[in-house]
């Protein structure tokens, strides 16, 4: 037979409701009772009820992300956000965004979820808008949504881009392109115009041509270097608005027998595992993903909590992070 609160709480010498609130972690249980109640509970193999502590609480203890199944970074960001919101005494619900959007917003709007972290805003998206008007807690994570007043974790894009690009000249070179992600996302839109201050800065004009656009993927930048290879376009030098755009230039530039960064520099943007290794050497931008993980956790969870107070942006510094491909030899 199944084992209930009820079993628990004889076997402690305690309440049912007691055992309920000990098991969440509550701060009015007492930690000799909180000990008594798990001693219990892990001999009997008690699991509790789902349903049964929605009914108490009111609350599903469940959070929802909202993930770009194509963009690597999502499981970057999973693992850490799952352990994390354990800490907290929650879980998570993955929602792919390739979903149909109807469903999507029925399983977020039906109560099985308190609160709704998207990691996939761009101009367009309806989500974010109808998780703000039908009043379910929600935070932003990576991007934010101009046009739409929601709590946002974000790095500075903008600087670090601006840092990238800087990197490439003070090595040295001035025929220096980029290898942008779509304008639709926060990112696209601020990396692209932090590359344009820094070569602004510098005074040297950004050659259209030395210019391309795409997805934030391994195809965009092996294509893009191909094509600019065979219009004779290729400048000395690429800032890619992401990692996985330099690993794609720099498969791009090895199939046709360039050497990064003898004939090609990069400087890649977030400073994944990859960009570590060393037959890779990527420079890079170093983004704190841990710490706008927790931010957005706590953003969530205080809105959760009731607060409501007007829309924050918290903005995560990125750091440089300088290997072997950017240099100019």
């Amino acid at each position: 037979m199944r084992v209930t609160s009820l079993d628990v709480a004889r076997a402690a010498g305690v309440s049912q409701s007691t055992v309920s609130r000990a098991l969440r972690g509550h701060p009015s249980i007492p930690a000799e009772t909180a000990r008594r109640v798990q001693e219990a509970a892990a001999r009997l193999r008690y699991v509790p009820s789902d349903r049964a502590r929605d009914l108490s609480t009111r609350s599903s203890r469940r959070v929802a992300m909202v993930v770009d199944l194509d963009n690597p970074l999502w499981s970057l960001l999973v693992g850490r956000l799952c352990d994390e919101l354990d800490r907290r005494h929650y879980r998570l619900s993955l929602i792919a965004e390739h979903g149909d959007p109807d469903d999507i917003e029925s399983h977020l709007l039906g109560g099985s979820v308190d609160g709704v972290i998207v990691s996939t805003a761009s101009r367009g998206s309806r989500l974010p808008g109808v998780l703000r008007e039908r009043g379910v807690p929600a935070v932003l994570l990576h991007r934010y949504a101009e046009d739409v007043p929601l709590d946002a974790c974000v790095a500075d894009d903008r600087l670090g881009a601006r840092l990238g690009t800087r990197i490439l000249l003070d090595a040295g070179h001035r025929e220096i392109g980029a290898l942008l992600g779509p304008r639709a996302a926060s990112t696209g839109r601020e990396r692209e115009d932090g590359f344009r201050a820094a070569l602004d800065d510098a005074g040297i004009a950004a050659d259209p041509a030395w210019i391309r656009h795409g997805g934030f993927d391994f195809e965009h930048g092996r294509s893009a270097v191909a094509a600019m290879a065979a219009e004779r376009r290729l400048p000395r030098a690429l800032f890619c608005a992401n990692d996985m755009i330099a690993l794609g230039a720099m498969n791009g530039a090895h199939e046709l027998g360039l050497r990064v960064p003898g004939d090609l520099a990069l400087v890649g943007f977030d400073d994944l595992e990859q960009a570590s290794w060393p037959l890779v050497g990527l420079t890079t931008l170093r983004v704190p993903f841990e710490d706008m993980l927790r931010s957005a956790v706590d953003r969530l969870l205080a809105r959760i909590a009731g607060d409501d107070g007007g829309p924050r942006r918290v903005v995560h510094p990125v750091e440089p992070v300088l290997r072997t491909s950017h240099k100019r030899l």
